[in-house]
């Protein structure tokens, strides 16, 4: 049995050969990656990279919404105007404060706390230290309809209204008799941004920190409203502080 052998290809002529290619030595090829989330398929496949968690956004600002006190002003519904002086502005009022009706009024100026921009964050700001100044006994009753609108200003994590919120927290808490102490109970919805920005201070080095100077540094002023609601708030203030600031450390010595 005879057995054909295959038919040779014909020879490339020497000019028509082509060069093969070769890798430069030291030189890999590239390994394409893909980005992908964590604990889905795609994570499990080969030369995939997961992507990590995203932001958890805690010190995130929070976008502002409308409020009753600009409408109110724009209104025309408060009795107040703006009054120049050598010393700057301020709020002439157009009744005497102590006749004001402190349900309706106090916290409708507490809810001007998110407010930015001027004239309604001067008017909110000022008409509320008047007020408190000038409240005595009527400050008390009207307590529990101030918590909504402490913590939406708290919760907008923008730190021009975290400062204007804690300095009128303090000039509440010594306003009156027994404010402070009722204010204990709702630690729970004032307290959890404060737990988040407490280490927030200004590291400058060498240098001058004028927030600490111009009462802005929000570290310095969430420490001095916490020693301010256990000073005012009575015998279970400093364990209901402790309870949501794991981190605060008594001002009073036993």
């Amino acid at each position: 049995m005879v057995v054909e052998k295959a038919a040779a290809s014909p020879p490339v002529p020497v000019g028509e050969r082509r060069p093969q290619k070769q890798e430069p030595l030291g030189r890999t090829k590239k390994i394409r990656q893909q980005v992908t989330d964590g604990f889905t398929v795609k994570a499990l496949m080969k030369n995939s990279v997961v992507r990590g968690p995203p932001l958890a956004g805690a010190f995130k600002e929070r976008p502002t919404k409308p409020t009753a006190f600009r409408k109110f002003y724009e209104r025309g519904d408060f009795p107040i105007a703006l009054e120049h002086d050598t010393k700057g502005n301020k709020i002439a009022w157009k009744v005497e404060i102590e006749k004001l009706d402190y349900h309706y009024y106090l916290p409708l100026f507490f809810d001007g706390l998110c407010e930015m921009t001027f004239p309604c964050e001067f008017f909110a700001r000022q008409g509320i230290h008047d007020m408190l100044e000038h409240g005595g006994n009527k400050i008390l009753p009207v307590i529990p309809q101030l918590i909504i609108p402490i913590k939406n200003a708290l919760s907008l994590r923008n730190r021009q209204v975290l400062c204007v919120t804690l300095k009128v927290l303090q000039h509440l808490v010594v306003s009156a008799d027994m404010v402070g102490e009722a204010l204990v109970p709702y630690y729970r919805q004032i307290l959890p941004v404060l737990n988040i920005f407490k280490n927030m201070n200004v590291n400058s080095g060498d240098g001058i920190d004028y927030s600490q100077q111009k009462r802005e540094n929000i570290g310095d002023l969430i420490q001095e409203t916490l020693e301010a609601f256990e000073r005012c708030g009575g015998e279970t203030a400093y364990i209901n502080i402790k309870y949501m600031i794991p981190t605060y450390q008594s001002c009073i010595l036993n």
